[in-house]
C-alpha cells in the first residue's frame, strides 16, 4: 500500500545491504531507513574490545605467529590476489576500455595496454571503500565524498608503484571525475561505459579479497573479522560510542541493529567471549605459549613444511575458546563438535589461500590440520592441553556471557531496530556458514517463552533473574534478558523508535566499566545502562559483578531536572532512586547492579 513521501522521499520502509568501509557513512540523500546493521554490529562489538591493550596484542600475534600485523598492506596484497586470480577477465576488460579512450588524444595515446591495466589495478587495490555512485546522467556531478575516494586511491596508487607513469593515473583519475578536458578527444558518454563497470569492479574485488580472504589471514583478535568491521580497529571508547549513537538516532532511527546474521563469520556469543581476551593479555600469552609447546608432538611435516603453520594454529585456539559448547568430554556431542572445528578450519584455511583454496585444494595439508585437531582434542587419553585449555576457556567463557547479556540490552535500547537472527534467542556459539545454518529448536524456544509469561512480583523477578544468571549454561539468562526487555520497548514503542539519545556521565572508580544514556520523548524517559571489562570487576567470573563490593562509588550523573524520580527496573522490578551528593544528582552502580550488571530502567 502506497504512502505519502516523507520529507527524505520515503514511502515504503526501505534497509539497504550496504557494507560501510572505514569512516564512511550511508549516503543520506537516499530514500532508505538505514543499512541491514553491520555497522551497528562493528560499532557495539568493539565496545567490549579494550583499547589500550592493542600493542600488546599486536606483539603476540607477531610474534607467535611471524606474521604482520599490518592490516592496510594485508588488504592491498589480498585484493591484487583476487584480481589476479578470480577477476583478471574483468581488470583486462576494464584496461581495453582505457586503451579505446586512451587513443583519442595524443597526450594519452602513447600509454600503452599493460601500463593501463596495471594503474587500474592499482586504483582498486588501493580504493578506500566497497563502491562509488557516479551516476550515468551527463548532468549530474560527482558527489564531494566519491570525489575524494577517487582521489585518495589515485594518490595510494602513485606512492605504491613510482615506476607507473604518473599521466597514466591522472588519465583514469579524469574519466572517475567525469573531468573531460578540452582537448581530451572524449565526451561523458564515451568514458561512462568504463566508469559504470569501474564501480561494479571494486565492489566484490573488496568482498572477496577482505571477507572472504583477509579476514581468514589476520587473526590477531577474529572477533574483530567480522562483516561491516574493520580489523585493525581494536577497541572504542565510550565517547565515540555515544556520539556514533547520537548520530544513528538523527539520521537513521529505524536501520537494523544486528548482532548476528546469515553472513557473520561467527556467532555473537563467539565473539563476546573472545573480546574477553582483550582484557587480558599477559594470559593469553602464557596460555599460546604453553599450547604450542605441548602440541608440538601433533604436527606431521609436508614436503618441509609444519602443519599446521602458526597462522593457522593461532586461528585454531581462538575459534574453540570461543565456540567450545557447554559439554563434557564424556558427552556424546563431543565428536559432533570435533567434526564442526574440522569442517571449519578447512573453509577457512581454503578461504584464505595460503596453503590451500577452492580453486586448488591442497588435501594433504588440509589432512595434516584436520589429523592435528583430531590429536589436540584427543579425550581417550591423558591430554596436557585439555588439561590446561578447559579450565581457561570455562573462565572465559564465564566472563564472555556478560559480555553477552549487555550486548543484546544495547541492541534493544540502542538507537535502531533490533534484530534477531534464528536461533540467537539462547547462546550462539555457531561459526561461519554452513554452521551457522543448522536447525534451530522452535520447539523449546516457544516452550520457554510460556514458562516465563507469567506475572510476578518484583521479588519474584529478581530470584527468577538472580536464578538464571547463576546456572546459565542453558541460556535462559539470555532469553529471559530478551524477552524482557523487547517486552518493555513494545509498550513504549514511540520512545525507541522516535526518542532522542542523552548519553550519561559515569563518575567513580570503575566509570570506565559502565556504559549509560537514556531515551527520552515527550515526557516519557528510559535509561540503559549496561556493564563491561568484567575482568576488572571480579577476578573469578563466577562471583556475580553486582554490589558495592564490586561497583564501589560508581555512579551515573542524572540532569538535576530529574530531582526527585523514582525508576524502576525492567528486569528485577526493582525501585532505584537518585541521591544528591556533593551538588550532583547521581544514581549508584551498587544500587542499580544489586541483582544484576545491567539494567532498564523507566522512570515511575
Amino acid at each position: 500500500m502506497s504512502q505519502t513521501p516523507d520529507p527524505r522521499g520515503r514511502s515504503l520502509f526501505i534497509l539497504v545491504e550496504k557494507i560501510l568501509g572505514k569512516n564512511e557513512r550511508l549516503n543520506e540523500d537516499w530514500p532508505t531507513h538505514g543499512t541491514t546493521g553491520y555497522d551497528f554490529l562493528a560499532l557495539v562489538n568493539n565496545l567490549f574490545v579494550q583499547p589500550e591493550n592493542r600493542r600488546a596484542f599486536d606483539q603476540i600475534y607477531t610474534r607467535f605467529t611471524k606474521h604482520s600485523s599490518d592490516w592496510d598492506d594485508l588488504e592491498y596484497r589480498c585484493k591484487k590476489l583476487i584480481m589476479n586470480s578470480s577477476l583478471p577477465s574483468e581488470i583486462n576488460a576494464l584496461g581495453h576500455q582505457l586503451n579505446l579512450l586512451s587513443e583519442r588524444n595524443r597526450r594519452s595515446r602513447d600509454f600503452t595496454l599493460n601500463s593501463l591495466i596495471s594503474a587500474v589495478r592499482e586504483i582498486i587495490a588501493c580504493f578506500p571503500v566497497y563502491r562509488t555512485y557516479v551516476t550515468p546522467a551527463p548532468s549530474d556531478e560527482v558527489t564531494d565524498r566519491d570525489r575524494a575516494y577517487i582521489r585518495l586511491a589515485v594518490a595510494r596508487a602513485k606512492r605504491r608503484t613510482p615506476a607507473v607513469n604518473n599521466l597514466v593515473f591522472d588519465f583514469i583519475r579524469m574519466l572517475l571525475l567525469k573531468l573531460p578536458g578540452e582537448e581530451s578527444g572524449w565526451s561523458w558518454e564515451d568514458a561512462c561505459p568504463f566508469v559504470m563497470k569501474f564501480q561494479q569492479t571494486t565492489s566484490p574485488v573488496m568482498a572477496k579479497a577482505v571477507e572472504d580472504t583477509a579476514f581468514y589471514r589476520y587473526n590477531r583478535l577474529i572477533s574483530l573479522n567480522e562483516v561491516g568491521g574493520e580489523p585493525a580497529h581494536f577497541g572504542l571508547s565510550l565517547p565515540t560510542f555515544h556520539e556514533r549513537m547520537s548520530e544513528r538516532q538523527l539520521k537513521w532511527p529505524q536501520g537494523l541493529s544486528a548482532t548476528s546474521t546469515h553472513d557473520t563469520k561467527r556467532g555473537e556469543d563467539v565473539r563476546a567471549r573472545l573480546n574477553v581476551l582483550s582484557e587480558i593479555p599477559k594470559v593469553w600469552r602464557k596460555h599460546l605459549a604453553l599450547w604450542y609447546r605441548l602440541n608440538k608432538k601433533a604436527k606431521t611435516s609436508i614436503e618441509d613444511q609444519i602443519v599446521p603453520d602458526r597462522n593457522d594454529e593461532y586461528l585454531l585456539y581462538q575459534t574453540l575458546l570461543g565456540s567450545w559448547p557447554c559439554i563434557d568430554l564424556e558427552d556424546p556431542g563431543y565428536q559432533e563438535f570435533t567434526e564442526r572445528i574440522q569442517s571449519y578450519m578447512t573453509k577457512a584455511l581454503r578461504e584464505a589461500k595460503v596453503h590451500t583454496s577452492w580453486l586448488n585444494p591442497d588435501e594433504s595439508y588440509e589432512s595434516g590440520v584436520q589429523n592435528f585437531i583430531a590429536a589436540i582434542l584427543n579425550r581417550t587419553r591423558q591430554n596436557a592441553f585439555l588439561k590446561d585449555f578447559l579450565p581457561f576457556q570455562k573462565e572465559l567463557a564465564h566472563y564472555g556471557l556478560y559480555n553477552s547479556l549487555s550486548q543484546v540490552l544495547l541492541k534493544i535500547t540502542a538507537p535502531g531496530t533490533p534484530d534477531f537472527y534464528q536461533g540467537t534467542e539462547l547462546w550462539d556459539l555457531s561459526l561461519v556458514d554452513p554452521d551457522n545454518r543448522r536447525p534451530v529448536n522452535y520447539e523449546h524456544r516457544i516452550q520457554l517463552l510460556e514458562e516465563m509469561k507469567p506475572t510476578l512480583t518484583p521479588e519474584e523477578k529478581a530470584a527468577r533473574l538472580r536464578s538464571a544468571l547463576e546456572n546459565p549454561h542453558d541460556g535462559k539468562i539470555k532469553f529471559l534478558v530478551m524477552m524482557s526487555a523487547l517486552q518493555f520497548r513494545k509498550d513504549l514503542a514511540p520512545l525507541f523508535l522516535h526518542g532522542s539519545y542523552h548519553p550519561l556521565e559515569t563518575y567513580g572508580q570503575k566509570s570506565q566499566h559502565l556504559c549509560a544514556f537514556a531515551r527520552m520523548k515527550e515526557g516519557e524517559m528510559a535509561l540503559s545502562l549496561t556493564s563491561r571489562f568484567f575482568t576488572g570487576l571480579v577476578s573469578d567470573p563466577t562471583t556475580l559483578p553486582t554490589g558495592k563490593g564490586v561497583w564501589e562509588d560508581t555512579s551515573v550523573r542524572l540532569p538535576p531536572e530529574w530531582s526527585g524520580s523514582q525508576f524502576q527496573d525492567v528486569l528485577t522490578g526493582e525501585i532505584v532512586r537518585a541521591e544528591v551528593q556533593e551538588g550532583k544528582l547521581l544514581l549508584p552502580a551498587a544500587t542499580v547492579f544489586e541483582h544484576f550488571p545491567g539494567a532498564i530502567l523507566k522512570r515511575i
